[in-house]
């Protein structure tokens, strides 16, 4: 049976990574998915009221980059998205380039065989960032979504911290996911459950 939901990221969060390292893995191991994948903004989120929304704010547009390429590859080239979307995290996380910069960017698209003026132009028309500002404020209004990673299923939204990554462990993958959406609509009276202490 294929189960439908959404997750929320953004490619600064750490722990977005760990579990669209989850998603990724066990969608490519086969796992019956329906899954949607929500851009959302944390430099948003972080706007002090009253102040400018990132979507309005020139200053801002360097931080919203990464993000919108995901959304142009997500929507121009979704065959191609789950690629891209892990060497985003991958660059940003794991070999510490600075995403924020176009040529970072740029580098990962050609590294992972994407056309990359093709991306940017759809940036540059501004068709992304309208998206990334659509999906964000839906996301945020309709499921009262702060933070990433949450996962959204029917009326239930939980956000949700992965400590663990999959290696490429699709079964694992697929297992850890298949737990989290037991809890998040089998056990929706579970409202916060967090350890003490991380053991290092």
């Amino acid at each position: 049976m294929t189960t439908s939901f959404a997750v929320t990221w953004d490619y600064r969060c750490p722990f977005a990574r760990n579990a669209h390292e989850h998603l990724i893995a066990g969608l490519e191991a086969g796992a019956p998915w329906n899954l949607t994948f929500v851009p959302f903004s944390l430099n948003q989120v972080h706007v002090e009221d009253g102040g400018l929304d990132v979507w309005d704010d020139p200053a801002m547009v360097h931080t919203l980059r990464a993000m919108q390429a995901g959304i142009a590859v997500r929507d121009l080239f979704p065959e191609q998205f789950l690629t891209v979307h892990a060497a985003l995290f991958r660059a940003r996380h794991d070999e510490g380039r600075d995403v924020r910069e176009e040529g970072a960017i740029r580098a990962v698209l050609d590294e992972t065989g994407v056309d990359a003026a093709r991306v940017f132009d759809e940036i540059e028309s501004g068709a992304t960032l309208a998206t990334f500002r659509k999906e964000h404020e839906v996301a945020a209004a309709e499921h009262k979504v702060w933070g990433v990673p949450t996962f959204i299923a029917g009326d239930q939204a939980v956000f949700v911290r992965l400590m663990d990554r999959p290696q490429g462990d699709g079964a694992l993958a697929t297992r850890t996911i298949e737990r989290v959406l037991d809890l998040v609509t089998g056990w929706p009276e579970l409202n916060e459950f967090k350890h003490t202490s991380i053991p290092r």
